[in-house]
């Protein structure tokens, strides 16, 4: 009964995040699911991928997050359409919190989305969201061991940020057998090493994200 029950929730949503995905794709909209744990650095990487976009694309953000608006703010000072979402103690974003928050952004006014969601390297990978591409950030601090604790993430992912690398001098972090743990899990993900507080990798990043918006 409680398999049922899980596949209905899932195919509920997935039906849901295909009616997202029309309405990105008729407003010519390309959309990118951050994940992370907590604290890795998704608030941090969007304002540098802002910085590095300013007057080259229209942007939106949405924010997911148990509770707060303090994420948004950040990114509405950046001049860009920002929409919070609070899951009242959900540990991830699904297709309908998606859609309600759809319903708020100026989608004929920007040309790339970018979800924030909910930190946690869990739930976020069973839901879709009506993305085009995820994007999983993984931080050093956390330990290169996170790919074989959580698989599904690193085997969904179009795109693994390592991020916080400036602190790989100081931390113990194998950076090579990470990538090589991940590339047997999923072959072709592209795996980025960035810092967010020096701008390492960053124009790396933007640079494949402009790419995948040409792709669509």
């Amino acid at each position: 009964m409680e398999v049922k029950v899980v596949k209905d929730i899932l195919g509920a949503n997935e039906r849901i995040a295909e009616r997202n995905r029309q309405l990105l794709d008729s407003n010519n909209v390309f959309a990118v699911n951050l994940m992370s744990s907590p604290g890795a650095g998704k608030t941090s990487l969007i304002l540098q991928t802002l910085k590095r976009l300013k007057g080259k694309i229209r942007i939106g953000v949405i924010e997911g997050d148990v509770s707060s608006s303090l994420d948004a703010e950040l990114v509405a000072k950046e001049g860009v359409p920002a929409v919070q979402i609070n899951t009242g103690g959900g540990c991830h974003l699904d297709a309908n919190m998606t859609s309600s928050a759809l319903g708020n952004m100026p989608l004929k006014d920007i040309k790339l989305l970018l979800i924030e969601n909910v930190g946690n390297l869990i739930c976020p990978a069973e839901f879709a969201l009506g993305e085009h591409r995820k994007v999983l950030i993984s931080s050093i601090p956390e330990g290169d061991d996170k790919p074989f604790k959580y698989p599904l993430m690193f085997h969904q992912a179009d795109a693994v940020l390592i991020n916080k690398i400036d602190l790989l001098p100081y931390l113990k972090f194998d950076a090579q057998a990470f990538s090589r743990t991940i590339k047997k899990m999923n072959e072709k993900v592209k795996i980025i090493q960035i810092s967010c507080t020096t701008g390492q990798g960053i124009e790396e990043w933007v640079s494949w994200l402009l790419k995948q918006i040409e792709k669509g």
